[in-house]
């Protein structure tokens, strides 16, 4: 019987920014990346699959693997380089090995949004104790908290929350049926940053559920 791959997400973050690339690089298992650079970034169903797409995709690049990822229902794949075209290609191989189409991606679906002015101490610390993978949030601060599915488009919002706003990110997580992210900072920073994120998010064109 043959495999029918499904294509959750497919994004290309240009210029990974300093706190982006460094949150992820601290969780990476491959190759870590580094500001500055592009990324590939697919989530797919079955999740098994990734072992041959990413197969492909290293044999048709010189893009660098941080990490392919298999959990319960997807899998996910992550690429790197500082030429935006290694990271295209390694994007084209995939889709070609899949018989897929970056017109076949799901388009993102914002799940929920909060934004939460002048945070209490006891909130702050709970958020700091978290699973905390960023900067520390501090009593006072304004907090942005943002939701979507499929999980993995969470990582183009964060760059492009800190590309347009000088926000600190507390936190994300691509990984899962929903993408998180906490960002905080000044008030006015962090609406500049809301605005850039679901804008990054609205930009993406895909398929329906």
């Amino acid at each position: 019987m043959k495999e029918t791959t499904e294509l959750r997400t497919f994004i290309i973050v240009n210029n990974m920014q300093p706190q982006y690339a460094a949150i992820t690089g601290s969780v990476v298992k491959g190759d870590i990346p580094l500001s500055g650079m592009s990324q590939l970034y697919m989530e797919m169903a079955p999740g098994s699959c990734v072992y041959r797409l990413l197969n492909a995709a290293l044999k048709m690049s010189s893009a660098k693997p941080g990490f392919q990822v298999v959990e319960r229902e997807y899998g996910e794949i992550e690429l790197h380089s500082f030429s935006v075209e290694e990271v295209v290609q390694a994007g084209e191989a995939i889709l070609q090995a899949c018989g897929l189409q970056i017109s076949d991606r799901r388009k993102p679906e914002v799940v929920s949004e909060q934004m939460i002015s002048n945070v209490d101490p006891y909130q702050a610390q709970l958020i700091n104790r978290d699973g905390r993978l960023g900067s520390v949030l501090l009593p006072g601060e304004s907090l942005f908290i943002l939701e979507v599915e499929p999980a993995a488009y969470i990582s183009i919002a964060v760059n492009e929350a800190e590309k347009h706003a000088g926000i600190k990110i507390i936190t994300f997580d691509p990984v899962g049926r929903f993408g998180r992210m906490y960002i905080s900072g000044e008030e006015s920073e962090v609406r500049s940053a809301r605005q850039a994120a679901l804008e990054a998010i609205a930009q993406i064109e895909g398929r329906e559920r």
